[in-house]
């Protein structure tokens, strides 16, 4: 497993309001309301990064890291905690030899069965619990869904696991033995460097109508943090505004691999068209990763659109 040390990052977030905020230059002009150096529209994804927190006549005020301060009655719903849920991906010397996955947390735990399919009321008394790693020996289709084999007798629904193929063939064009895969069915990404699967974890990619786009890409640009904002709809009602996000590398327009520091689950489609991932794995991968490595996005089950009329230049969070 991963040094625990990759998921601290030296900020803390706090909840913004749906409404719209006004941030004040000074800690003064906050108190008394007066001189708004900008305003923050409304908005349901909204987190700010902050450097300390005051108390001002019986009122919170917030420093925000991108300057000037916050009346927390204005515009702070929570201070929040980095997501604990998911401890990070799995390291490798060599290539694994069986496919593995890791339990989706769609429920708290799920029971293996000793035979694939519903039909047949034999549950093992084995439970397998959120983001424990499975390794997968077999599938087989029963009643039109598919399910896999965890174990000697034991099968869960497939639905229930996120897969990884290691596959050490290089995509079409990728020529130096290093590129990161992105697998949008399974919902999982993996590494390979040297012709060896190094590096494997879950994600989120984008969700039904904001696409990842599949194809192969390189990484253009890194950040060690980054702000985040903007809209689809004409109105702005989906406004989102997210500062101080962690190991940001983009690689298809304003698609990019990225922490998450407000997603408390991985597994299943969730962003605008970006690659979530937990702080620890975005920072491995940031790490490993050079401004020029290839991406590989790709879905088995071709559900997600290839065509360019799907797509526009942009991806959110």
């Amino acid at each position: 497993f991963l040094d625990p040390a990759l998921g601290w990052v030296p900020y803390n977030y706090a909840l913004m309001k749906e409404s719209g905020a006004s941030i004040y230059p000074t800690l003064e002009d906050a108190v008394s309301r007066t001189n708004a150096s900008r305003v923050i529209g409304p908005g349901d994804l909204k987190y700010i990064s902050y450097l300390q927190v005051s108390e001002m006549d019986g009122e919170i005020y917030f420093q925000l890291r991108s300057g000037g301060w916050l009346a927390a009655s204005e515009g702070i719903s929570s201070r929040v905690s980095l997501p604990s849920g998911f401890r990070g991906g799995l390291t490798f010397q060599h290539t694994p030899l069986n496919q593995f996955g890791w339990v989706i947390p769609i429920q708290n735990s799920i029971e293996t069965k000793r035979t694939p399919g519903y039909e047949n009321d034999d549950r093992t008394g084995h439970l397998l619990y959120q983001y424990e790693v499975v390794q997968v020996y077999g599938e087989q289709e029963a009643a039109g869904e598919e399910w896999y084999m965890v174990g000697p007798d034991e099968w869960v629904e497939g639905r229930m696991i996120g897969r990884v193929f290691p596959n050490t063939t290089p995509p079409d064009g990728v020529t130096n033995g290093r590129w990161i895969e992105v697998n949008l069915y399974e919902q999982t990404l993996s590494v390979y460097d040297g012709g060896e699967l190094v590096f494997a974890t879950i994600m989120a990619s984008g969700i039904d109508p904001f696409w990842t786009r599949p194809g192969l890409f390189q990484i253009y640009k890194k950040h060690e943090s980054t702000p985040m904002s903007g809209a689809f709809e004409a109105d702005r009602s989906d406004f989102y505004y997210l500062e101080d996000v962690p190991f940001t590398m983009y690689y298809d327009g304003a698609r990019a691999l990225h922490a998450a520091y407000w997603r408390y689950r991985l597994g299943f489609p969730q962003s605008h068209g970006c690659v979530n991932l937990s702080i620890t794995d975005a920072h491995w991968i940031f790490d490993w990763a050079q401004e020029g490595e290839w991406v590989y996005v790709w879905d088995p089950s071709g559900v997600t659109p290839t065509d360019e009329a799907s797509y526009a230049g942009g991806g959110a969070p």
